[in-house]
């Protein structure tokens, strides 16, 4: 990278590019290079002026020799772009927002006044045309009465008062314009693919690949849990798969060799080789935006309610100028009223306010899919945990491998690291990674790799069945045994371990012990949600009875349940809804989801299994829980300024309709008053969520978090 440093301070980098222009794509380039580095804490590129602020973490060296070595045209090899920037959304709408203003500006300043009329009639044509439609479909909405007084300012020759209501109209469409695309923008977004690398089938085996090499013609495995990378059509295998991200369907769709398959999509079952038909994924993102656009299942209730609101206010505000004409005989009072409308503030400032919640979410590593979910995070009253990975650590550790019927323990991990490595989760990543650490190479020396849905892996090893999973898994679903003379070893396994269990041809042949700590912030998190309202606090996992309570008593639940099974989550959560609670589920594994679809909103953690972060509703980072802790408060006051807003617009609105039904203020100052109000809420609402003034709560490591 050819650049100069302009201002240096600790930690913090301001740049400029030695280029005369930069292209929005490639600030977007610059931006996506520098966001995949592990030392980059923040960064901002500012295309106007080739100037690039970085915040980074670590050696001021490192961060210099990467940035010299930069270039174009490996930067594209880096990063998978999407084609979609927000940052040409912005650039577009920004100039039309100055353009319209300066033409304003132009015509009032320079324009002769015969001019300016003309300029008048010719704008008001398409306000007239909406308001003769909603008479010829027999409506009442704010399209007509926009078209009456308009209509009525121009037959009273008061062109200025036309023109500015047109001007604050137009306004206030690019504004509700601009705000619709950039919520789906950033909604397609929050759903796209999070896929890194995938198994590719070669002439020499399996290979895993990084996803920016998968080419069109590519013959890629997935297998149950794993997330689809790309548009195809199935070479091999039958499957069900779970499209719910594009079609809305919650039910697992078969899919066949010659059925289309599509990315992002998750199988949920089985697994299939797909040939790849397109491998950028962009498909993915046009059929997201044709659903949001399509669907209102992901507006929350009180945007909803709003809109519904202000059409219905509209045929009053008729009536109210009617009968404020009838009983004054005075065409100005009757205007007064009739400029004034509910409408665009309603519909208006409530997406804005959601948007911008969603907005504050992202910034502390939030992904929220639509303002439905933030409504349930405000409303609940309950949050049921998943124990492993979500309320104990993200990475849990093997500690030791028990092989029982004359096994060795190096042949065990090594089978074991070779069936888990395709299902990641962060037990099975444990074992992957011991196995790593211990240089064990695990070949596919397997016929078939297959999770079964109660509940574990399965294989075939020299013609012999080889399963993995739980204990409810193996002794009781399977019906597995021990070795003779070896229930006593078994008896004395390590109580404060989660375990993992192996048999081959139906006997067992090891316990994986796994070291699975309470993350350190779990206690006090779970206290800093019932400040803020939680009043039930449940943790509901597959281990032992004895290694549940064990957490549960660190942790400080209401409730927990042990050795549960998945439906048996789906069903605890179903009949906590059933019983009048509005219900949170947070987990990480495959076996999560159905749990995760049956709460009211269903909360991911990022490194989870790609299932799960899929049908989840809402995903939060892996590295704290205090995220939970800030998406309750972002969306507490997400519905604290809804309620203002809706107090304001109609107490505002309300006051603007009697003071221009007693002749205090002109049609003018009714209409500049009542679009200045539109314009303040809406920009009120764009503005940052107020922080919560709460107590601070301390975390262990002498670490203070603001609640």
């Amino acid at each position: 990278m050819n650049a100069t440093i302009l201002h240096e301070s600790r930690g913090r980098i301001r740049l400029k590019l030695r280029q005369k222009r930069m292209t929005l794509a490639q600030a977007d380039l610059l931006e996506a290079w520098l966001q995949a580095k592990p030392w980059t804490r923040q960064v901002s590129v500012h295309e106007r002026t080739c100037c690039v602020i970085l915040y980074y973490s670590g050696s001021r060296q490192t961060v210099l020799d990467e940035l010299r070595h930069f270039s174009w045209s490996d930067a594209k090899l880096s990063p998978t772009l999407s084609a979609h920037s927000t940052r040409a959304l912005n650039r577009e709408f920004e100039e039309k927002l100055v353009s319209k203003v300066l033409c304003k500006a132009a015509s009032a300043l320079f324009l002769p006044p015969p001019v300016r009329i003309v300029r008048v009639l010719w704008h008001m044509i398409p306000f007239i045309k909406r308001g003769l439609l909603c008479i010829l479909h027999r409506t009442i909405k704010v399209d007509l009465l926009d078209a009456f007084s308009i209509s009525i300012s121009v037959c009273r020759r008061d062109f200025g008062t036309a023109g500015m209501v047109m001007f604050l109209l137009e306004i206030g469409e690019l504004l509700e314009e601009w705000t619709r695309k950039k919520s789906v923008e950033d909604l397609a977004r929050c759903m796209s693919l999070n896929v890194d690398r995938v198994w590719v089938r070669t002439p020499q085996g399996e290979i895993l690949v990084p996803i920016s090499q998968v080419q069109p013609g590519d013959a890629v495995i997935v297998r149950a849990g794993g997330i689809i990378p790309a548009d195809g059509s199935i070479l091999e295998g039958e499957c069900t798969v779970n499209q719910s991200s594009l079609t809305g369907e919650s039910i697992p769709v078969p899919k066949h060799p010659g059925s289309m398959v599509y990315a992002g999509t998750v199988l949920e079952e089985g697994e299939c080789v797909l040939e790849v038909k397109q491998s950028s994924g962009q498909s993915r993102y046009d059929q997201i935006v044709h659903m949001i656009e399509q669907s209102e299942q992901l507006k929350s209730s009180v945007e909803s309610k709003a809109a519904n609101l202000a059409d219905k206010l509209v045929p009053y505000t008729f009536a109210g100028s009617i009968l404020n004409f009838i009983l004054s005989r005075n065409i100005t009072r009757a205007l007064s009223v009739l400029m004034v409308d509910f409408s665009c503030a309603l519909k208006l400032a409530m997406p804005l306010a959601v948007i911008s919640a969603m907005r504050e979410a992202g910034k502390s590593h939030i992904t929220i899919k639509g303002g439905k979910f933030l409504e349930a995070v405000a409303a609940a009253d309950t949050i049921v945990f998943d124990k492993t990975g979500t309320l104990t650590h993200a990475c849990p550790k093997v500690v030791q491998v028990i092989p029982f019927g004359g096994k060795t323990e190096t042949e065990m991990l090594r089978l074991a690291a070779c069936l888990e490595e395709h299902f990641p989760h962060s037990m099975a990543n444990a074992v992957v990674e011991e196995a790593k650490i211990r240089g064990l190479i695990h070949e596919e020396y397997h016929s078939k790799v297959e999770y079964l849905v109660a509940h574990g892996i399965a294989s075939t090893v020299n013609g012999e069945r080889v399963l993995i999973g739980s204990a409810h898994f193996i002794f009781e679903d399977e019906h597995c045994v021990i070795p003779a003379g070896e229930a006593e070893r078994f008896e004395n396994l390590p109580p404060e371990y989660s375990h993992l269990y192996l048999s081959i041809g139906g006997q067992l042949a090891a316990v994986i012990c796994i070291s699975d700590p309470l993350r350190e912030e779990a206690k006090s998190v779970l206290a800093a949600l019932r400040t803020l309202g939680i009043t039930n606090l449940i943790m509901l996992t597959g281990d032992s009875h004895r290694a549940a309570s064990t957490i549960a008593a660190q942790v400080g639940v209401d409730e927990f349940r042990s050795e549960v099974l998945p439906a048996d989550k789906a069903d605890f959560i179903a009949h906590l809804r059933k019983s009048g609670h509005t219900v949170l589920m947070v987990g990480d594994g495959i076996n999560d989801s159905p749990a995760l679809s049956e709460a009211d909103a269903g909360i991911a953690i990022s490194d989870g299994a790609a299932i799960a972060r899929e049908i989840a509703d809402i995903t939060i980072a892996a590295d704290s829980l205090w995220e939970l802790v800030e998406l309750r408060r972002i969306s507490l006051e997400l519905m604290t300024r809804i309620h203002s807003n809706y107090r304001f617009v109609i107490g505002f609105n309300g006051t603007l309709i009697a003071l221009g039904m007693a002749g205090i203020i002109s049609p003018a100052t009714s209409a500049m008053l009542h679009n200045l109000s539109t314009l303040a809420v809406s920009l009120r609402s764009m503005s940052s969520l107020p922080k919560n003034k709460k107590p601070v709560l301390l975390i262990p490591g002498n670490t203070s978090k603001s609640l």
